[in-house]
């Protein structure tokens, strides 16, 4: 049987339908597709014959189809022949979007870089910012592929449309149909759940149905929630290191040598944020942390008061100044507020920018 033109329509239309959503693809949302037009009921014999084919399968009897790796590869093989015989323009759209991406990047940090300069001079303290993180990330689906034996390929998708890709290595072996009846179970559990919502009942549910790979799904579940609280873009911003010398308490040689490294090396202010912003939720928006109760040694001398921005529901960053227990904790507290607001528009403000840009 020869796979024609509309066959090779409607097997694209499956794959990025399912691509997109996770879904099983059922005739009727392909009939919708404008460039098929054709029935339901000429679409479903259609997908009958790509069934026997090999390039889609049906999970269930009353559901749709997905693509099997014949499929995908099809797929695949078609886009890359169709990448080359348009290179020329797509090298072009390419080059503008690393500009447009570049610019865009440089434009964020130039913003918190300025911030930590202007509140280090306007405190004669020591400052720092951080890139803002989605705190509430939710998985939108995840795409399982049998890449080769022993081989699993995940595909983990946020609702922030974030992809990450992990290679599974398996010792048991595992057929396409095993790899499908976990992407749907797992799909349809954790869908549109952030990693706070995925509990160990839940976990356990899922592993019970999972059956003789039920280990193998406990792996995939972890991949999940590495890729939900992922921050690989996290960053800090420092600046008026340096002014700790203007209070003699701080001024010590010894002292001076492990706050100035601390700032430098920036692995313990990342997990000073990280670690207490834990509960940050549930506390006031300005904390204090007076010497140790910052739990950072090269500190202990210090205080650390930090403030949260948000620029959108969920994604937020910190603002950070660090000077001595005698610092003037009304006014970093009025400058954080104030800074905090402003960051935050401005974001906002760019980020509508760039919107109205692209329409």
């Amino acid at each position: 049987m020869d796979l024609d033109e509309r066959k090779l329509k409607i097997l694209n239309a499956i794959i990025k339908s399912y691509l997109e959503t996770g879904e099983p693809v059922g005739s009727r949302t392909i009939s919708k597709c404008e460039d098929i037009g054709l029935s339901s009921a000429t679409i479903r014999n259609e997908m009958a014959d790509l069934e026997e084919m090999g390039y889609i399968i049906q999970p269930h009897t009353s559901s749709g189809r997905v693509p099997t790796d014949l499929g995908y590869r099809l797929y695949v093989d078609n886009m890359m022949k169709n990448r080359l015989d348009s290179l020329d323009k797509k090298e072009q759209e390419l080059a503008e979007m690393k500009e447009f991406l570049d610019d865009k990047v440089e434009k964020v940090e130039k913003l918190l870089e300025d911030t930590a300069k202007l509140l280090a001079s306007n405190t004669n303290y020591a400052t720092m910012v951080t890139t803002p993180v989605n705190k509430s990330r939710k998985l939108k689906f995840i795409q399982l592929s049998l890449i080769e034996e022993g081989k699993i390929l995940c595909v983990v998708v946020t609702q922030k449309n974030t992809v990450k890709n992990r290679i599974i290595n398996i010792e048991e072996p595992i057929t396409s149909e095993d790899v499908l009846k976990m992407n749907l179970l797992i799909n349809t559990a954790l869908s549109g759940l952030s990693f706070e919502e995925i509990n160990v009942g839940l976990i356990s549910r899922i592993t019970n149905q999972a059956g003789d790979n039920a280990n193998l799904v406990r792996d995939i579940i972890d991949i999940i929630g590495l890729t939900l609280t992922s921050n690989d873009d996290f960053r800090v911003y420092t600046s008026g290191a340096n002014n700790i010398f203007k209070y003699p308490e701080l001024s010590e040689t010894q002292t001076a040598s492990e706050i100035i490294s601390t700032f430098e090396e920036k692995k313990l202010l990342t997990a000073l944020v990280e670690n207490n912003n834990a509960d940050k939720e549930e506390k006031d928006d300005i904390q204090v942390y007076i010497g140790s109760e910052s739990n950072v040694s090269s500190m202990k001398d210090c205080s650390i008061v930090t403030a949260t921005y948000e620029i959108e529901d969920g994604v937020k960053g910190t603002i950070g100044i660090i000077g001595p227990k005698r610092m003037d904790y009304e006014k970093v507290v009025e400058s954080l507020n104030a800074v905090k607001d402003q960051l935050g528009m401005k974001f906002k403000k760019q980020d509508k920018k760039d919107k109205d840009g692209e329409s």
